[in-house]
């Protein structure tokens, strides 16, 4: 109980860890109460024109389109379009049609609409007689709902994996390592006494994160918490293999980065190519791809795929606490002989 409480203020004196912990539930509050984000604008044409050159009925016309803004001289209406950070283009009289000017980055819509404007101009008449159906405008953001909130909550289940090995590194650092290796603990003694603080901050911190995000029923909310315990566990023995691999402090920062890299990125490229097959299978290697299958299942109201996930998380659980205890096994017999 006493290793309990020792591991339990380094946590507290941990900045790092802290700003682990709260992240995810920060981020969670934000695409929950914050709403969507309105990206329309960045689609919006924006005309460019000199003062006095198109006559009012012209530039009422273009502000049907997007909004027109009036330069006094050439040069102002030349730097306004080459201007990198806005997609201005530059509208001037040309007989009873329009001229168009842009500067060549843009995007391609914008290129497109440049182009096409002349003609429009000259076909007014016409198109103000076309019946016009404005559609509803789609959230850009809505599609990729579903994979934001996972993402943190795989965050959220790796703060036990970032507290094990800052602990580990530390402990060699401060010669602690070297005093735990002659205390008669048994291995499983040992990983209980450094898993369980990260494990169970690591599951408060996601626990938290899916009640701000997840309206389940109280039967998902059980597979869901499953799902967290399970994922923590493994988060947190995997913390204790780049504690136990790492030689000092840069070298651990290294390792987690890699590991929270192959987290994240793994289970999110499979949900957006959607992976099948042997793929899938060999992706399951990962432990946070099962975890974030299965948080979309239940998301989606899958229950069977969530327990199929389940299933492989207990799997990784077993397989890597074995791994580790065979490992610290053979290395304390190593050291007394």
């Amino acid at each position: 109980m006493k290793g309990l409480k020792y591991q339990l203020k380094s946590v507290l004196r941990d900045k790092f860890c802290l700003m682990t912990f709260l992240l995810p539930i920060l981020v969670a509050v934000a695409l929950n109460f914050m709403g969507s984000i309105d990206l329309s604008t960045l689609g919006e044409l924006h005309f460019g024109v000199l003062e006095n050159d198109l006559s009012p009925q012209t530039v009422t016309w273009l502000e049907r389109y997007g909004p027109v803004t009036e330069y006094g001289t050439p040069e102002e209406l030349t730097a306004a379009v080459n201007e990198p950070s806005t997609n201005v283009i530059g509208v001037r009289a040309e007989g009873d049609s329009l001229k168009t000017s842009i500067s060549g980055d843009e995007l391609d819509i914008f290129r497109q609409a440049a182009v096409t404007l002349p003609a429009l101009y000259e076909q007014r008449e016409e198109t103000e007689q076309v019946e016009v159906l404005a559609l509803e405008r789609p959230d850009i953001l809505e599609s990729f709902q579903g994979i934001f909130i996972p993402a943190v909550l795989i965050v959220a289940m790796f703060m036990g994996c970032t507290f094990n090995a800052m602990n580990i590194i530390s402990e060699k650092e401060d010669g602690v390592a070297f005093i735990n290796e002659i205390l008669p603990m048994t291995p499983s003694q040992y990983i209980f006494q450094k898993v369980v603080v990260g494990f169970l901050f690591g599951s408060l911190s996601s626990i938290v994160t899916a009640c701000i995000c997840f309206k389940l029923s109280w039967q998902n909310f059980g597979l869901m918490l499953v799902l967290i315990v399970l994922s923590s566990f493994v988060a947190a023995l995997i913390g204790l293999f780049i504690g136990k691999l790492s030689e000092g402090l840069m070298i651990g920062v290294v390792y987690i980065k890699i590991v929270m890299l192959v987290f994240i990125a793994v289970p999110i490229v499979c949900a957006l190519i959607g992976v099948s097959g042997l793929l899938a299978v060999i992706c399951n290697i990962v432990p946070s791809q099962p975890a974030f299958d299965g948080i979309m299942a239940l998301s989606a109201g899958n229950m069977g795929t969530a327990i199929k996930d389940i299933g492989i998380l207990a799997i990784h659980c077993v397989a890597w606490f074995a791994l580790y205890v065979l490992i610290s096994t053979q290395h304390k017999r190593h050291t007394t002989q």
